[in-house]
């Protein structure tokens, strides 16, 4: 009876596996045990929450998709992973990554590709029309340089195909904080970035609560704290 219930789950599983590639869906569970990913990445997930993730990023095989301020490539693997073979994803950096070169010449990985390039000039002369673009934990980096972000976010809007998704999850900082917070606790009030992205011709289509941490004063430094800190996370579309 045991033997008989195991091989049922596991016909139930395998099912599952195959209806989500009939869909165009990523096969997570082998996707994240992939030997690609470094130790660091698996540390990296309990916070990161990658299945989530690549749920509401709408991430799917095939996909073209650009992973803005990627920095040692966390996010651009997980991307390229999800996009298999006939997929593509771009990891922009404004300068080399050490970290980035590191991962990739470890584990090579045809379709993924660093693209070194200033915030405000993204499409580069082989970047074709995009699927996803992706900006998890930075843009209130950006918001604090000398980034034109208008200018930014302009060149987003027309990287991306009609439909086509852009994602970002930042550190939360108290509601009418705007960006008095970008450079001292490393956090952004996510009404700034609703308020950014829409005057760009984005629409906001959904937002997440998967990375929200109720017990977050908001008042440490993001990246400082024992617990992952309260972060939002924005999906707009390209009409």
């Amino acid at each position: 009876m045991k033997l008989f219930f195991q091989s049922l789950l596991g016909s139930v599983l395998g099912l599952t596996v195959l209806c989500a590639l009939a869909q165009g869906l990523p096969d997570t569970t082998t996707l994240l045990s992939s030997p690609m990913r470094l130790p660091a990445d698996l540390t990296a997930d309990v916070s990161r929450k990658p299945v989530e993730f690549l749920n509401f990023t709408k991430s799917h095989i095939g996909m073209k998709a650009l992973d803005i301020s990627a920095g040692g490539g966390y996010t651009s693997q997980l991307l390229a992973l999800a996009a298999g073979s006939n997929g593509r994803v771009w990891a922009q950096n404004e300068k080399s990554s050490a970290n980035l070169k590191a991962r990739l010449d470890a584990h090579p990985q045809a379709n993924l590709t660093e693209m070194v390039s200033s915030y405000e000039e993204l499409r580069g002369p082989n970047l074709p029309p995009l699927d996803l673009i992706t900006i998890v934990l930075s843009y209130h980096d950006i918001a604090y340089t000398s980034t034109n972000r208008s200018k930014m976010n302009a060149q987003l809007f027309q990287a991306l195909k009609p439909g086509g998704h852009l994602v970002i999850i930042d550190h939360s900082a108290k509601a009418g904080k705007a960006l008095q917070d970008i450079k001292t606790l490393h956090r952004i009030d996510p009404m700034t970035v609703i308020q950014d992205i829409s005057a760009a011709g984005f629409k906001l289509e959904a937002e997440s609560g998967d990375w929200k941490n109720p017990g977050d004063s908001k008042e440490e430094h993001s990246t400082k704290m024992s617990t992952p800190s309260d972060r939002f996370a924005l999906r707009f579309v390209k009409p």
